[in-house]
């Protein structure tokens, strides 16, 4: 469970790195180093938040309503912080 927490944040910090920071320095400057460089890892993190978030799912047996709020949120700036406020802690102190 806190290997998930772990990679919901990195994937959000770099979703919104991505969106704030890399996509406009692309578009309004030209300079497409960052969005190069953080757009992979972006990636690998977000494959792996999806496959933890699966495994970890199919262990807490959750309803299909929580897996479809977990991909859903986790294409939205801010989702993952969401999903470990409002999920992701809860499941972790037994609080399911």
């Amino acid at each position: 469970m806190i290997l998930l927490r772990i990679l919901g944040f990195l994937e959000g910090v770099s979703l919104l790195i991505l969106v704030f920071v890399a996509v406009p320095m692309k578009y309004i400057y030209g300079n497409h180093q960052l969005s190069k460089t953080l757009g992979p890892v972006h990636g690998a993190l977000f494959i792996l938040f999806l496959i933890v978030a699966v495994l970890v799912g199919l262990q807490q047996r959750w309803p299909f309503k929580t897996y479809l709020i977990v991909f859903i949120a986790c294409f939205i700036p801010f989702g993952t912080f969401y999903l470990d406020s409002k999920i992701f802690s809860k499941i972790q102190s037994g609080n399911n």
